[in-house]
């Protein structure tokens, strides 16, 4: 059980080695239902080796994550995945089959490998597609698909699996514009409707979108708070050695930014 008020999932001092190398230094972050978290960084930073911890794809020479109360380590994997997805630069599509199929295995933790999907788990692998505007091409095999269309599929797939903790490294690989603004309007909605939502981004102006921000830099956090707070975006520029300046916009009635490159 978690705590009333207590994170859905928790780094506690994580470090990683690579090469001899601490590639995450002492990292430590809670994440909260109805908070999405946009990680940003330089090349380097750690920004997927620490998305890749938080999912338990990778073990930590120190530290601990810990997933709704407990030690990642601790739960079964069909456990762990019922209660976090992880979506990475690199995902597989398993073979030459059909978008809908694809996106039906983000719901095999639910009904098992032996099980059969019910009436649920249709319905949410229809609204996923629905929500990626993915049910055009649903029945197409994804060697079929163009790159932006596949990554649309395999968001899909994350979305259908319903799960409290989301994990995104680079969401907005191959998209166009109207999809990437469609794809951050997801986040936002998902973690307000209870989830805690992660993301690496490297569209820094996607990111000023999100709830909250952490800033990494040589496998460090450099800043964690909201966008709109003064010392998260002095850290944000500091980071990229001030190639850029973050402007505010007016927009939908709430603050925003946009970072501009100074060339």
């Amino acid at each position: 059980m978690i705590a009333a008020g207590g994170p859905l999932l928790e780094a506690r001092g994580v470090a990683v080695l690579r090469g001899g190398r601490r590639v995450l230094d002492g990292v430590s972050a809670a994440f909260h239902s109805g908070e999405w978290t946009a990680v940003v960084g330089p090349n380097g930073a750690g920004k997927s080796t620490l998305l890749a911890v938080l999912g338990g794809l990778l073990h930590p020479v120190e530290g601990e994550v810990r997933l709704a109360g407990r030690p990642i380590r601790d739960l079964t994997d069909r456990d762990r995945a019922r209660r976090l997805t992880w979506f990475g630069q690199t995902s597989s599509h398993e073979g030459d089959i059909a978008a809908r199929e694809a996106v039906r295995l983000g719901r095999l933790p639910r009904f098992g490998l032996f099980g059969a999907p019910g009436a649920a788990d249709d319905a949410a692998v229809a609204a996923a597609l629905e929500e990626t505007e993915s049910r055009s091409f649903a029945e197409r095999r994804l060697g079929e698909l163009s790159g932006g269309e596949r990554q649309r599929v395999l968001l899909s797939r994350a979305f259908a699996a319903e799960a409290q903790v989301a994990l995104y490294d680079e969401p907005t690989i191959h998209l166009d514009a109207p999809h990437q603004r469609r794809l951050i309007r997801s986040l936002l909605a998902r973690a307000h409707r209870g989830a805690a939502v992660v993301s690496v981004l490297h569209d820094l102006t996607l990111a000023l979108a999100a709830d909250r921000l952490i800033v990494m830099a040589e496998g460090r956090i450099s800043a964690d708070g909201a966008p709109a707070l003064d010392a998260v975006r002095a850290a944000l520029t500091a980071v990229f050695d001030h190639s850029f300046a973050i402007l505010p916009l007016n927009s939908s009635g709430r603050a925003r930014w946009a970072a501009v490159p100074l060339i």
